[in-house]
């Protein structure tokens, strides 16, 4: 069976004929380490879901300085909704840290078929309420979790990540210096 479909059937009760429609307006894109999904500054038209590899959702402040606001792993889902929704440009950059495989897909042609198909919309809530929750408890996270029980998390959600990105990028994602990761690693050792 397809991990995709498997993985949908997760939020919601999908039919298979539901499925083929989501991959009728789905396209297979693999992305090199490094490259730019969706860059910020411009207004995105495309969700996508991560199967393979790493991503991050990041912030470039004019001094240079970068936060990565999320990282993505197998199987999730990306993309400047806010920025989708709102029909404005997006402030966040998605980039492949590792080599990736997504399937892309076009918010208007989904919003379209969540119109025509009462489970594609179903699905569209459900995915909606889990991005919500993710992205609350990720802001629960930074308020209450020090540094090292927030890389002790990230390794339990990415088990190999300090295998499969640069410590400057898991830094960035905790919001301390490379340095402080450093310390923290040689602690929890």
């Amino acid at each position: 069976m397809n991990p995709s479909f498997v993985f949908l059937q997760k939020f919601s009760d999908i039919s298979e004929a539901s499925f083929l429609k989501l991959q009728n307006i789905s396209e297979v894109k693999s992305f090199k380490s490094k490259e730019i999904l969706a860059p910020a500054g411009e207004i995105p038209k495309k969700l996508y879901l991560l199967f393979s590899g790493v991503m991050r959702a990041y912030v470039s402040l004019e001094c240079g300085k970068e936060y990565n606001k999320r990282l993505y792993s197998p199987i999730s889902f990306a993309g400047a909704l806010t920025a989708i929704i709102k029909n404005e440009p997006s402030e966040i950059n998605y980039q492949a840290l590792t080599d990736c495989k997504v399937f892309e897909v076009d918010f208007e042609s989904f919003k379209k078929l969540c119109r025509e198909d009462f489970g594609i919309g179903k699905l569209y809530v459900r995915v909606l309420e889990h991005v919500f929750i993710a992205y609350e408890e990720r802001n629960l996270d930074l308020m209450i979790l020090d540094a090292s029980q927030l890389y002790s998390k990230l390794r339990k959600q990415i088990p190999n990540v300090d295998d499969l990105i640069p410590q400057y990028q898991i830094a960035a994602y905790l919001g301390i210096t490379p340095v402080q990761l450093s310390r923290i690693r040689k602690k929890l050792r």
